[in-house]
């Protein structure tokens, strides 16, 4: 079936009405303003489109979060965390990070992170309601992660990395900050080996959605974020 073409005003369909294939294919069309982006994000739903596709947005199902409570650290990535190899910091350099995760990928050509999404996300960030998540050695930025926040839900949107760990070094530093902010899950949107190897596993979209309704109705923590020098105690 066709999914609906939308005009800058129309509202959203139900994520039920989501197609099976591609799955989670919802709608066509509207914008990429901060109102409809958090809108958005507060149904369950997300934009993600290549440089020639129209503007597309999913509510796949299942979906895959990463419960803050289960969060697995191999032995290797636990050695990592204590060497303190890396530095960590939140909110330091959003451009940066964003135009990284844009970036080639060895296994991909392409790119989902169009100039237009960038603008976009760079707009929410301004608006306190997207943060990143850096990850330096040397002073060098190697890896790190971006998503967007809806009251006390974060939503992973992309991560990147240039040396060994870097980005499960960022994951871990957020999942412990959000911990101790009252935070419980973060949206994975798709399934990967990369984030189930830390604890991220499926979940059926309407007990998503249930759980994304509490969580953005609660009070969010104002931006700029930033570390809590002993947020790895007890690692």
């Amino acid at each position: 079936m066709p999914v609906p073409w939308l005009d800058e005003a129309d509202p959203f369909p139900p994520v039920e009405t989501a197609l099976r294939e591609p799955n989670g294919l919802l709608a066509v069309g509207a914008d990429l303003s901060p109102r409809r982006l958090i809108d958005a994000y507060s149904r369950g739903i997300f934009p993600w489109f290549s440089e020639d596709d129209p503007l597309l947005w999913w509510s796949p199902d299942p979906r895959m979060v990463l419960w803050l409570s289960e969060l697995h650290l191999s032995r290797s990535l636990k050695r990592t965390l204590r060497s303190g190899r890396y530095t960590v910091t939140l909110d330091a350099a959003f451009n940066d990070v964003i135009t990284a995760c844009a970036g080639p990928r060895r296994d991909d050509d392409g790119t989902w992170i169009t100039a237009e999404m960038i603008d976009a996300y760079l707009r929410l960030a301004g608006l306190g309601h997207a943060h990143s998540v850096e990850t330096w050695l040397d002073g060098r930025l190697v890896g790190g992660l971006y998503g967007v926040t809806v009251g006390r839900m974060f939503f992973g949107e992309s991560m990147f990395s240039s040396s060994d760990d870097s980005s499960k070094v960022a994951i871990v530093h957020l999942v412990r900050q959000l911990t101790r902010w009252g935070f419980e899950c973060i949206d994975c949107q798709m399934s990967t080996s990369h984030l189930a190897s830390l604890g991220a596993r499926e979940m059926p979209r309407a007990e998503f959605v249930t759980h994304v309704g509490r969580l953005v109705r609660q009070t969010a923590v104002p931006s700029p974020w930033r570390l809590e020098p002993d947020v790895l105690a007890g690692l």
